[in-house]
């Protein structure tokens, strides 16, 4: 690349920290959490007792965080597990810190679990941050054992009423949420048809899938009817997502072929027809009152099917013939599929019609719970050694936020407590993250004070007015502070010395305290950071090589199928369907957090990039196998696709093992594209479903062997690297 047109280095990096994600910003979300902490500030000053409501209105500003637009039982149970936790540790903080020793040890233990929590996902270790950070700031305020525990009820009641807020409507329309989520996940269907076909790019509408899959999680354990309906419309919209990815790639086929363009605008009219019906039931999920598209379509897919029939009855080729015969399959599939989704929107179907349960949700609900527990135990055991990223991370945050406390306690400066409390929220696993977020900490922080500081002195006297600005700051930071960490530090600063001003003490007495230990804890912070880093250009490998054993584990979950078709596992397919689309998302998160470090070789992205856009393909070809995969009924398989899937299997492995540091050869793998001959050998793949199985097990042989021959150069450099300075 010209060195006068190539990125600067730290490019991304900024980019990263001027960042306004506008997507979330929600008025709605920001207003309700506001109430939530200004209310009970203003009812205990109205009583009487400032104290009391100081520390309910503490309580709601750390639930509020956990508060969002999910559905009501998803986020009332992330609210709750955030209310009691929180509370526990405003509880432990206070207690402990009467105490400098159990103070550093309480500091170190709960930081070390924080921190191991990102193995187990981003919520618990958002929730494992907040309530270190409450662990912190109330180690400043050491109280009796009568009065910790008073202060943790007092904080308890305040992200009580902040959840009540959130789920006050839950009655009134209690799967509302999740109509809507299934109604933005079939308007992004609909897109689908007009997007360009490329096999180098992940599988549309991926994101809308994961989303609405995450939010109906908790619908699955339920037996109530509606809730059945919303877990079956899921699993029809991932079926409808892979008849019309494998139609938009079979109308590619015919427009290349030179009598294929008439079939080409069948299958064209099939697309715009499916767009329609999605769209309209798209509208009547999101607005819960509107009207079921009209059921013609049904016999328009029929006419189309039909017309798709006689296509391939007059090709001129059999490659041809295979493409038309294909399309009218996918077009039959996706008619039923439609209908299934209309009639399950519109709530026209009985509770039969809800038999894609999950397995476990006839489970009660404490063995649910300990199931989740036990998984949780699970994820943590297998990170507790220094191979884990995580659990560097969580050492990093024990010793780092543990030393600040003690550095605290050590000093003769005031409100220390803000040093290691700035650690617990600047210290994140990933370089991006934690240098971002230490700029905006630090940036916003001395924003918020000036503020904050200058606000007090052109204020009203009263705590009237004091309480409508904590109002505000809530909104803000609520409603801004999601786009923009910069903007939700300067408001939370901000916000926190109006709380402390109604509490009696001058802003000017603690702005300079809070922002020369801001300082400090965000210099601790990145220092040991610097010391002790964590890469993605170490952790992508095994990253990539994660998802490719998912990968592999959903085309073994589709061949079984194949050779076995009356063994059909639909809960074991859609698990190993959603666990390769979460990797996917991964590992496309390590290579933007790779771009954006500042040492990242431009060399280095390039080909992980490449290796990504060879997985895109290898994905897209295993996603239309199972839309080709047989009915229950249907015959033992073709000879050869058995030992075809094995090859697929094997070459799998052997790719993610060298992604993780084996040492792969070329000849050592097996012949895939041998075995995909021999598959073909007889007229079982020439025609009808099979024909699909044909062409897209041939796109499939041809981006594993890409993957294959970019792992193989990947670990010969690797090796040079190696020779070289040993």
């Amino acid at each position: 690349m010209d060195t006068a047109t190539a990125p600067h280095p730290w490019s991304a990096f900024w980019a990263t920290v001027k960042q306004m994600d506008m997507g979330k910003m929600s008025p709605s979300l920001a207003l309700r959490n506001a109430i939530g902490v200004a209310l009970p500030l203003a009812a205990g000053i109205a009583l009487g007792q400032p104290i009391a409501g100081a520390l309910m209105c503490t309580g709601a500003l750390n639930v509020c965080f956990s508060d969002s637009n999910e559905p009501y039982r998803q986020r009332g149970r992330r609210m709750l597990a955030s209310t009691f936790l929180c509370a526990f540790s405003i509880a432990m903080g206070a207690l402990s810190g009467n105490n400098s020793l159990a103070a550093v040890l309480t500091t170190a233990l709960w930081a070390f679990t924080a921190g191991i929590m990102v193995a187990v996902g981003t919520a618990p270790a958002d929730l494992g941050t907040v309530s270190l950070v409450s662990l912190v700031v109330f180690h400043a305020r050491p109280m009796s054992l009568p009065d910790a525990g008073l202060a943790g009820l007092a904080a308890m009641a305040g992200g009580l009423l902040q959840t009540g807020f959130s789920l006050a409507l839950w009655p009134v329309r209690p799967y509302d949420m999740e109509r809507r989520e299934l109604g933005k996940l079939l308007a992004g269907l609909a897109a689908i048809p007009s997007a360009p076909v490329d096999g180098l790019l992940a599988p549309l509408a991926s994101s809308q899938i994961t989303v609405a899959r995450e939010a109906l999680g908790p619908v699955a354990q339920q037996h109530s009817i509606e809730g059945n309906r919303c877990i079956s419309l899921l699993n029809q919209a991932e079926r409808i997502r892979l008849s019309l990815i494998t139609l938009g790639r079979l109308k590619v086929r015919m427009l290349r072929a030179e009598s294929g363009a008439q079939g080409a605008a069948i299958a064209q009219e099939v697309l715009g027809a499916a767009t329609r019906v999605l769209l309209g039931t798209a509208a009547l999920l999101s607005s819960g009152d509107g009207t079921p598209p009209p059921s013609d379509f049904s016999a328009t897919l029929e006419r189309l099917s039909e017309s798709l029939r006689l296509q391939a009855h007059g090709a001129e080729s059999a490659f041809l013939a295979a493409v038309f015969d294909s399309a009218r399959y996918q077009t039959d599939a996706l008619a039923g599929q439609l209908r299934a989704a209309v009639d399950l929107a519109s709530g026209s179907t009985d509770q039969g019609s809800a038999k894609l349960l999950r397995i476990d949700s006839a489970k009660p609900w404490h063995l649910r719970i300990a199931d989740g527990l036990a998984s949780s135990a699970a994820i943590v055991r297998s990170n507790l050694n220094l191979d884990s990223a995580a659990f560097r991370h969580a050492l990093r945050l024990a010793a780092c936020v543990a030393g600040g406390e003690g550095i605290g306690r050590s000093l003769n400066w005031e409100r220390t407590y803000w040093l290691p409390m700035t650690v617990a929220i600047v210290l994140k696993p990933d370089f991006t993250a934690t240098f971002s977020r230490g700029i905006l900490r630090v940036a916003g922080t001395l924003a918020g004070l000036v503020f904050a500081t200058g606000l007090f002195h052109i204020l009203p006297p009263g705590v009237g007015a004091e309480i409508v600005v904590v109002a505000l700051l809530a909104f803000l930071l609520r409603w801004a502070g999601p786009a923009n960490y910069g903007i939700l530090t300067a408001a939370v600063s901000a916000l926190v010395v109006m709380l402390i001003a109604v509490s009696g003490v001058s802003p000017k007495d603690v702005i300079v305290a809070r922002g020369v230990n801001t300082l400090a804890g965000g210099a601790l912070a990145l220092g040991v950071y610097i010391l002790w880093p964590t890469w993605q250009r170490t952790q992508i490998g095994e990253t990539m090589a994660a998802m490719l054993d998912a990968y592999r584990e959903y085309f073994r979950r589709i061949s079984q199928i194949y050779l076995q078709p009356a063994h059909r596992d639909e809960h074991g397919l859609g698990a190993s369907r959603a666990a390769a689309r979460l990797t996917r998302s991964n590992v496309q998160a390590s290579i933007d957090r790779m771009t954006a470090e500042p040492a990242a070789s431009r060399d280095a992205i390039s080909s992980w990039n490449a290796m990504l856009a060879s997985s895109h393909g290898l994905i897209n070809a295993i996603m239309a196998m199972e839309a080709a995969l047989p009915g229950p009924a249907e015959g033992p398989p073709p000879d050869g696709l058995r030992a075809f899937c094995h090859d697929v299997e094997i070459s799998l492995h052997s790719v993610s093992a060298g992604l993780r540091g084996s040492k792969i050869l070329a000849r050592a793998l097996p012949d895939l594209r041998g075995a995909y001959r021999r598959m073909l050998q007889g007229n079982a793949f020439a025609a009808g479903r099979l024909a699909l199985v044909a062409m897209e097990a041939d796109r499939l042989t041809n981006r594993l062997n890409t993957l294959a021959e970019q792992t193989v150069k990947l670990t010969a450099s690797r090796a040079s690297v190696q020779n070289r300075t040993s």
